[in-house]
């Protein structure tokens, strides 16, 4: 099964090197050199990493073949692809692959139904549930913990805990208010 792991961003100094958005729990494994992967646009690919470092917090990459900032700047947006065994699960109990959670009904802690998990929107700061609702809507779920506090993968489902006002604006409570001057 393949799996994206990374996003080529810009291309970084004048050598090849490009920064990666990391789609990933494990770069260290899936993005270490020598690593193969697949592209999408699969005319780019496949690349092989030659190498990476961490500069100012971002991950920073080099393909074999790619020797300047031009063939870098050119790789932009391109996703990075792993081949995974469908078997694998990740090391860490807490963590999940997107593939895992597709599909999973979504209940709140006392069983009423919200939806059906129909993709994970990867953000910078935290993952979201994408879940189709039964009327056709969709709600956006933040994957944490206190809101998201059980996943059940024998069971098929995702069991939230939702802030008021996260299925139903009109529960919504209002943190503060401004008085008139």
């Amino acid at each position: 099964m393949q799996l994206v792991v990374a996003r080529i961003g810009r291309a970084h100094g004048i050598k090849g090197e490009v920064t990666v958005e990391v789609r990933t729990d494990e770069p260290e494994l899936r993005l270490a050199p020598g690593a193969v992967l697949a592209t999408e646009p699969s005319s780019v690919g496949p690349l092989t990493i030659a190498t990476g470092r961490v500069h100012s917090g971002r991950l920073l990459l080099r393909f074999e073949g790619v020797a300047d900032r031009t063939a870098a700047e050119a790789l932009r947006n391109t996703l990075l692809i792993a081949e995974v065994d469908p078997e694998e699960v990740p090391e860490d109990p807490e963590e999940f692959y997107d593939h895992q959670l597709i599909d999973l009904d979504v209940v709140t802690r006392d069983g009423t139904e919200v939806g059906r998990i129909s993709e994970i929107s990867h953000l910078p700061y935290q993952d979201l549930l994408v879940v189709q609702r039964p009327d056709g809507s969709e709600v956006l779920i933040p994957f944490v913990s206190e809101i998201v506090p059980e996943i059940d993968l024998e069971e098929q489902r995702a069991v939230v805990d939702p802030p008021p006002g996260l299925l139903d604006a009109s529960q919504a409570e209002i943190a503060s208010s401004r008085e008139d001057s």
